[in-house]
């Protein structure tokens, strides 16, 4: 049973700094040196010192552990260290584990961090090709045997489902993918910098698994991203104004599975998004309303539409209505679709830009930013606001 009640860790800590590498296609290097280098950017951006962290997180998934990277970027000694699972659900999880930690005292300076080869190394894209067994592993070998090999190939039997249940057209997931490329187009760290598309464009584009075209499915890419978390009070310190942590939630639904959770009650919603919006709700004693920025997980475009539902900003099948109509200005920074791949941590580093004045994209006046995790899977959320 999930809590009927707000926490207390809202308010306690504050994201104070940002660093990535450049997001490519083939970095050259070492997923621990584009680690490294994302993770003393996101110092510097903090006017703190490899001699100030105490604590790190980063993702089950990620080949670089906590201890070598402490070592090859000048760290000292860690009293706080963790890692999240389901891949890009886990990324505003880290920012709650650092929170967490430095709100009871564990840790005072902690670290967040994801870098990947994703494109030049493993290809999450290419699907499942070897994995030891495991009981999470099981649920897959119900599926991979049908031919659902990829992620997309998984989405897209909800995104099926979705389409047919609302009376919709496999343009109602166009919008969201207009959306990220526009913001990317005007955003020079994007990959698709200079390069918008049209729903026509997203019409045209090649099947990968109806109803999902390319340009409803996620880029791949190489690079590196880092998050610097600290007390509130030790935030209005330091150089940047404070991204306050108003909330962080996870959510798992009942049945879920990694992707494939086929066997609940419906296939249009994601409960476990479900989870984490009562949860944020709760603690911030925001609502939909009161959201100026919403930077949502977008490996594949239906999720998006869905996501908007889940957490109250649209009635279920109105989704794509509420994007067209400009309803919440959505990835700024033009999202996993425009931006790059890093497993969700670029987009709580763009709520932070957006609470800082200082995005490309910049929403006059931005004070409180969604943020949301990979869905699909057990996934997390935060609500980011501006200090005072």
């Amino acid at each position: 049973m999930t809590l009927h009640r707000a926490d207390t860790l809202g308010g306690r800590a504050a994201v104070v700094g940002i660093g990535a590498t450049e997001f490519s296609k083939d970095s050259g290097r070492s997923e621990l040196k584009l680690a490294v280098e994302a993770v003393r950017a996101a110092l510097d951006d903090a006017g703190l010192g490899p001699g100030d962290v105490d604590g790190m997180v980063t993702f089950t998934m990620d080949t670089s552990p906590e201890i070598t990277v402490a070592q090859a970027a000048g760290i000292g000694e860690l009293s706080f260290f963790s890692r999240v699972h389901y891949g890009g659900g886990a990324a505003c999880a880290t920012v709650q584990q650092a929170a967490l930690a430095v709100a009871a005292g564990i840790a005072e300076v902690v670290v967040c961090y994801r870098a990947f080869n994703e494109r030049s190394g493993r290809r999450f894209g290419a699907g499942v090709q070897r994995r030891e067994p495991s009981a999470e592993g099981a649920a897959l070998g119900w599926n991979l045997p049908a031919g659902l090999l990829t992620p997309a190939s998984w989405v897209a039997m909800a995104a099926q489902r979705y389409l047919y249940a609302y009376g919709l057209t496999p343009e109602a997931f166009g919008q969201v993918a207009v959306v990220g490329r526009r913001h990317a187009a005007r955003n020079p760290a994007a990959y698709f910098y200079g390069k918008p598309i049209t729903l026509a464009d997203h019409a045209a584009s090649r099947w990968i698994v109806e109803p999902l075209r390319l340009l409803d499915c996620c880029q791949e890419t190489d690079g590196g991203q880092a998050l610097v978390v600290t007390t509130a009070e030790r935030a209005r310190d330091l150089p940047h104004p404070p991204a306050v942590i108003r909330a962080a939630a996870q959510g798992a639904g009942r049945a879920q599975e990694q992707m494939t959770s086929y066997y609940r009650g419906g296939l249009t919603g994601l409960p476990e998004s479900a989870v984490v919006a009562r949860q944020l709700w709760r603690t911030s004693g925001l609502r939909p309303a009161d959201i100026d920025v919403g930077i949502l997980y977008d490996h594949f475009t239906p999720f998006v539409l869905m996501q908007l539902e889940e957490f109250g900003f649209c009635a279920p099948g109105e989704a794509a209505d509420f994007v067209a109509a400009g309803g919440l200005p959505l990835n700024t920074h033009g999202g996993q679709l425009g931006e790059a791949y890093l497993h969700g941590m670029n987009g709580i580093a763009e709520a932070v830009r957006q609470l800082r004045g200082t995005s490309v994209n910049q929403v006059p006046g931005a004070a409180r930013v969604l943020v949301t995790a990979g869905t699909g899977v057990p996934t997390s959320g935060l609500v980011l606001g501006a200090d005072g």
